[in-house]
């Protein structure tokens, strides 16, 4: 059996996201892989590339044959060097990991409770209320008056 190493996509319409996947070659782009072995989101910024070293060199080793995407993902990562046993490429750029959510509402709940003013309202101020119309009847010119 021939076996490859393609990507499986996921995602919504231009959300594409992917899994790198080894599968018989004959079997649907969507199709049943026999494993996963990482993936692939090339919308986030920087892309994010995940694939599991140990688990791709085994799988080239034993004869799997990547396609032209997942080679190039395989050479991005180093993964496609280390087999061929040439030197590693630059470090990949990584995305900064987000704030976390919580510890920014605990600090914005302490220094609400010790009092510190920001300067900023944490409401919004109330519309005026205009009189109401009904009690002060508008003068509109008539046609005849002049």
């Amino acid at each position: 059996m021939a076996v490859k190493i393609k990507l499986k996509r996921l995602g919504m319409i231009r959300n594409a996201q992917y899994r790198i996947v080894v599968a018989d070659s004959r079997t649907k782009r969507d199709g049943r892989a026999i494993e996963e072995i990482g993936l692939y989101h090339p919308k986030d910024d920087p892309s994010r590339i995940e694939i599991n070293a140990e688990r791709a060199a085994y799988w080239l080793g034993v004869g799997a044959q990547p396609t032209e995407p997942v080679l190039k993902l395989l050479k991005l990562t180093g993964d496609w060097q280390k087999y061929k046993g040439e030197p590693a490429p630059a470090p990949l750029k990584v995305a900064e990991p987000k704030p976390d959510r919580h510890a920014i509402y605990e600090a914005a709940a302490k220094e609400a409770l010790s009092g510190g003013d920001t300067g900023t309202a944490a409401t919004t101020p109330r519309k005026s209320k205009k009189k109401d119309e009904s009690e002060a009847p508008a003068e509109t010119p008539t046609e005849g008056e002049g």
